[in-house]
């Protein structure tokens, strides 16, 4: 392939934490690879975009690219995935979730980390869907962790993706917009709903977490397509993949480091990024000193800040350089930019 891009989401550390975890990484290659690139851009997103930064990038082709007001509108491609027939009409995906009290607000727990089975998945599916079709509206089962709901009407609601709202204030990130008080009556009947089903007594016998409430986003009018691949492994399956298939271009997303960074988890965060070295930088650094790729970009972002670097082949990089990690520490604490 000519051009491999890597989107790497979190792959910033936390400015608290970022020299301490830098010092353990264990990424030579990724320290070259840095080392020698030209930093393209570097954006700085507000704190309260209803998207994270490598939301942004991977939905920057789509019809409100330039919009940072909603959440990627993908449920109709989430829908073709799980292979339900061509839906008209305007739909989101409605998330079932945990929230709890923190202080004098509340906070969803990141949907990644909460144990709910099929089977109890349907039966809160199926209370939900008796109350959504008493106020007029379709729901549909994808898996126990997604579902869809139409809502024509509501196509202006300004919704935060399940990542951006995560472990944040909810009454910050909840959809906004001229029907928001309709989805709050719906949230809120499903949640005393809920509250008394025999699915949320039991976990809470079990000191479980409690299924408790419902996250509406990615609304969509149609479907969506990320001009990515998701859920490649390592940079060895990719190079199968491009045998096969001859591409000259390609973007990957990896996103070992989301979850551990998004609950906090920095000492996951520091193993996964340790073994991206052997599963994709130190390969990727070998195809970029064999000449199989020509440039290789590399996104890296966390919670507010997306920087884009270009490696080329090895007779551009200007040798008095050394590979460093340096630049991960400088991310770490962006200056005032914009986008």
């Amino acid at each position: 392939m000519s051009y491999l891009e890597i989107i790497l989401p979190f792959g910033i550390p936390p400015a608290s934490l970022a020299k301490e975890l830098v010092k353990q990484m264990k990424t030579p290659s990724l320290a070259m690879l840095l080392g020698y690139a030209k930093q393209d851009q570097v954006h700085v997103f507000d704190e309260f975009a209803r998207l994270l930064p490598h939301e942004f990038w991977l939905s920057r082709h789509f019809s409100k690219a330039n919009s940072i007001l909603t959440s990627p509108p993908l449920t109709h491609s989430h829908m073709q995935e799980f292979g339900q027939p061509k839906a008209e009409g305007f739909w989101f995906t409605l998330s079932p979730i945990h929230i709890h009290i923190a202080r004098d607000h509340m906070v969803m727990t990141d949907p990644r980390r909460l144990d709910i089975s099929d089977e109890e998945s349907r039966a809160l599916f199926e209370a939900a869907k008796e109350i959504c079709e008493e106020l007029g509206k379709t729901l549909v089962f994808g898996d126990a962790k997604t579902w869809f709901l139409r809502a024509d009407e509501w196509f202006s609601l300004q919704t935060a993706s399940l990542d951006a709202a995560a472990g944040h204030n909810m009454e910050i990130w909840i959809a906004k917009g001229e029907h928001e008080v309709a989805w709050r009556k719906l949230q809120n009947e499903i949640q005393m709903l809920w509250h008394i089903h025999p699915v949320n007594q039991q976990r809470d016998e079990q000191g479980r977490n409690t299924i408790n409430s419902v996250w509406l986003h990615s609304g969509s009018a149609e479907p969506q397509t990320l001009q990515c691949e998701l859920g490649v492994k390592c940079f060895a399956d990719l190079s199968k993949q491009q045998n096969t298939q001859k591409n000259t271009k390609q973007s990957v997303v990896i996103d070992n480091c989301l979850e551990p960074a998004l609950n906090s988890d920095w000492g996951t965060w520091l193993a996964q990024m340790n073994q991206l070295e052997r599963d994709w930088f130190a390969p990727a650094l070998e195809a970029i000193q064999s000449k199989q790729i020509k440039t290789l970009q590399l996104v890296l972002s966390d919670g507010q800040c997306l920087a884009q670097f270009s490696c080329r082949a090895p007779q551009t990089w200007k040798f008095w350089r050394k590979p460093s990690l340096e630049i991960l520490l400088k991310l770490a604490q962006p200056s005032e930019q914009t986008r």
